[in-house]
């Protein structure tokens, strides 16, 4: 395969990617605190040695899948009347919650009780308070409030303070699944002391489906571009090769 061949081939690895991308962001348009993510492409210039760029040519460039950043624009926030539905009005906070692989961080707050009184995700992890202990509430409680400093507290008095943190760069954070992060070991988080938690709320996912499915449709366009192109590619070597078996 020569170098159109190669170029070709990046732009539809690249084009799937982007593909794959926007149509997690459309799955999960109604997850609570998903944030959307975008996918960053790059050029990879090869200049050929003795060769000189044609007048009106250019060097050849290959598409490079650099990385994946992450839409940080908070999702709208809807009233729910659950008690323990949760929304914080920080865009850059996340609640500190306990899972079997340590200590993670989401914007999802729907959270409830498990059979023990701890605070828990839908998906049972234990919500932790600012000491980093599950909260717990006792059995026979029912009234239960949450303050906008994040102490949550019922009609027997408070119960723990919600551990809400912040990071200097939550790019770097690690999606595990659609709503749970994961920190680098060397990244420290900062506790925010006014997380501004709005009970009986929860916010929702920051993808605007409109604009995901026209994106969608724009890249299903590329994508059968440059197939076409390969297509036409293959085409014109197959038939180089038949002139030159021919001329033998």
């Amino acid at each position: 395969m020569d170098s159109p061949g190669y170029i070709v081939l990046s732009r539809l690895v690249a084009q799937t990617r982007a593909s794959a991308v926007t149509a997690n962001n459309i799955a999960n348009a109604d997850t609570p605190g998903f944030r959307a993510a975008r996918p960053l492409f790059g050029t990879v210039l090869e200049r050929q040695l003795d060769a000189q760029v044609p007048q009106g040519g250019r060097d050849l460039a290959f598409a490079q899948d650099r990385a994946t950043w992450r839409d940080t624009m908070p999702g709208a926030v809807a009233t729910t009347g659950n008690p323990l539905d949760l929304a914080l009005g920080t865009p850059e906070g996340f609640f500190a919650v306990e899972t079997p692989r340590g200590e993670r961080f989401t914007r999802a707050g729907r959270f409830s009780l498990n059979a023990e009184g701890q605070v828990v995700t839908a998906e049972g992890f234990a919500v932790l308070s600012t000491d980093r202990q599950p909260i717990r509430v006792a059995q026979g409680d029912s009234r239960i409030e949450v303050m906008g400093d994040g102490t949550l507290r019922t009609e027997n008095g408070p119960v723990g303070r919600l551990r809400v943190v912040r990071f200097a760069d939550p790019q770097q954070l690690n999606a595990e699944g659609d709503r749970i992060y994961a920190a680098p070991e060397a990244m420290q988080p900062e506790v925010v002391e006014r997380p501004g938690v709005v009970q009986g709320a929860m916010e929702g996912s920051n993808v605007r489906p409109v604009i995901e499915l026209t994106r969608m449709t724009e890249e299903m366009r590329e994508f059968q571009f440059v197939a076409q192109m390969a297509e036409k590619e293959g085409e014109r070597l197959g038939s180089a090769v038949d002139r030159i078996l021919r001329r033998r």
